[in-house]
């Protein structure tokens, strides 16, 4: 076999448990989570800016800019509502460069998965407590999610992966809103079936287990600039806001 086993990574639980966070962060999230959740049912008008780099790598420097970052929304606050992008995950096309923290939490040494996780769910548990800002992060692995599920209040699937049957169907069991970026090719149509997708409910393997899914939320297509962007099967495409929208489904309590 191709495969080394180098070593068995705790579970999201043991993880959890082990970094946990308090009743204030919970609060704190759930707060947040309500307050985009009105945005996107519109009982709210506020605008929803998902902001900052792409890639976050250095705990100070996130912490630095989500500071800075909370002054903003302060000012706008009556108008805008601000979910700081903190990527943890670095997708790359050919699988070779910096696949982002979570891979290495230390860029100038080996990859350490096990160090990369509780760096990340640590980062973002110190951006929360120092901004008030409950972040997004990119989904690269779905099995990862759960690591993060408690503190994050939005995820990304980028273009790289939003083809791909197992992010879909991970996203269809989430309580947080997801983007789902049209890929590299531009294509819409591959983004607005992501979107079809995640919006049912499916019987799948996830982390060893065999689950059902239901979805709460409307997705949230991202466009990205390529050479193809308005195609859709060969035909140039509408603007993805002239589609009709997914209406949400109605809520469910997870047992």
């Amino acid at each position: 076999m191709g495969f080394t086993f180098l070593k068995k990574l705790p579970t999201p639980a043991e993880i959890r448990n082990q970094y946990p966070i308090d009743a204030a962060i919970q609060e704190l999230k759930a707060k947040r989570d309500q307050e985009i959740r009105d945005v996107f049912t519109g009982k709210s008008d506020k605008f929803l800016a998902i902001i900052g780099p792409c890639s976050a790598d250095n705990e100070d420097a996130v912490c630095d800019y989500l500071l800075r970052l909370r002054k903003v929304q302060d000012k706008i606050a009556d108008k805008v509502l601000i979910i700081p992008r903190v990527y943890t995950n670095k997708p790359r096309t050919t699988g070779e460069g910096y696949k982002g923290m979570v891979h290495q939490p230390d860029p100038e040494k080996a990859p350490d998965m096990l160090a990369g996780l509780i760096a990340i769910r640590k980062m973002h548990i110190h951006a929360i407590q120092e901004s008030g800002f409950t972040c997004a992060d990119e989904m690269l692995y779905p099995e990862n999610y759960r690591y993060l599920s408690d503190i994050l209040s939005y995820v990304a699937v980028g273009a790289r992966s939003v083809e791909d049957q197992q992010h879909r169907l991970t996203v269809s069991g989430m309580d947080v809103p997801a983007g789902m970026k049209n890929p590299t090719s531009g294509d819409y149509s591959v983004m607005l079936n992501s979107v079809v997708a995640a919006q049912g409910s499916h019987r799948f393997i996830y982390r060893s287990w065999e689950v059902e899914t239901w979805r709460g939320y409307p997705e949230l297509p991202l466009r990205r600039s390529s050479s193809s962007v308005g195609k859709i099967s060969g035909k140039e495409s509408p603007e993805p806001s002239s589609y009709r929208r997914h209406q949400p489904l109605q809520l469910q309590q997870k047992v």
